[in-house]
């Protein structure tokens, strides 16, 4: 299995109001190191998984409007706790939608919280 990666950064605001997240309930800033991996079995006939300068302007776009936002703020994501692992599937199934899926048959995403706590979400590409 070929992987293509390429990797951004998005600095936002939200809140996490569940006692479960204890000091991160109110709102407070997170800068997330964002990698998106494609995969394919086999190379194009260019012998590439997918460009990376597609990969690289798709992530950006996906990450765009989230860059110095109050995600509490944001109606697409009214009444959700914006986890970590929840935004991982959120900027996924944005990039998929971006990046129409030529031999790619998966991607992952990985949002780095931190260097030693990070979240990834894996789907299928159609």
């Amino acid at each position: 299995m070929y992987t293509l990666t390429v990797r951004d950064h998005v600095m936002l605001a939200h809140s996490l109001p569940d006692p479960a997240f204890g000091p991160a309930q109110g709102l407070h800033g997170v800068t997330y190191v964002v990698e998106a991996s494609w995969s394919a079995s086999e190379l194009t006939e260019q012998n590439i998984v997918l460009d990376i300068g597609v990969a690289t302007e798709a992530l950006r776009g996906v990450l765009a409007p989230l860059a110095y936002a109050n995600l509490d703020e944001r109606p697409e994501f009214a009444g959700v706790l914006t986890t970590t692992e929840f935004l991982c599937r959120w900027v996924a199934d944005q990039l998929a939608e971006a990046v129409v899926a030529g031999n790619q048959s998966g991607l992952t995403v990985t949002l780095r919280e931190h260097p030693d706590a990070w979240a990834s979400y894996a789907r299928a590409l159609p």
